[in-house]
């Protein structure tokens, strides 16, 4: 583990972060799957593909260099996917995926948000214990809707009380 991996910031993204949020996804997903139409499309061009539709998209920087990312893709009124979250290798079980993961959650939560939901695969366990530690639980099969992802076999939620 890094040690100076708690000594960075969180911020949202910004002009020129789009190279950063490709190859930070690319680099797990390929470590662990195959790169599928999906990512690419959203991948490609992040302005167009998450943020001009009401998405939002988070970085962990650390010395300069983007070392985490999470993104919350608009679904619905109030609803949004956490998606494409990635923490580079040499950083990961320092804690950064789990303050990215509970930043993205607080934001969602002030913005609105009713419910957060996201997909991943059985294979990635650390991923899912940090979802479970943040409150998200898994959807039983009869709720969970197609996914464009041929890798995402576990679909999970976390639903906000209404005030």
């Amino acid at each position: 583990m890094n040690n100076t991996a708690l000594d960075f910031k969180i911020r949202e993204f910004e002009p020129g972060d789009e190279t950063a949020f490709r190859l930070l996804n690319e680099e797990w997903i390929t470590r662990e799957f195959v790169l599928e139409p999906k990512d690419i499309y959203s991948l490609s061009n992040p302005q167009a593909t998450i943020l001009d539709r009401g998405g939002r998209i988070f970085f962990a920087i650390q010395n300069g260099e983007a070392v985490g990312c999470c993104a919350l893709v608009a679904m619905q009124p109030g609803e949004f996917e956490v998606a494409k979250m990635a923490v580079t290798q040499s950083c990961q079980g320092s804690g950064i995926g789990r303050r990215l993961l509970e930043k993205v959650v607080a934001e969602a939560r002030i913005s609105g948000a009713t419910r957060l939901y996201l997909e991943t695969n059985h294979k990635l366990t650390p991923a899912i214990h940090l979802y479970e530690a943040v409150g998200f639980r898994r959807l039983p099969p009869d709720r969970v809707m197609p996914s464009p992802y041929a890798r995402a076999d576990v679909s999970m939620e976390l639903s906000f009380p209404t005030p």
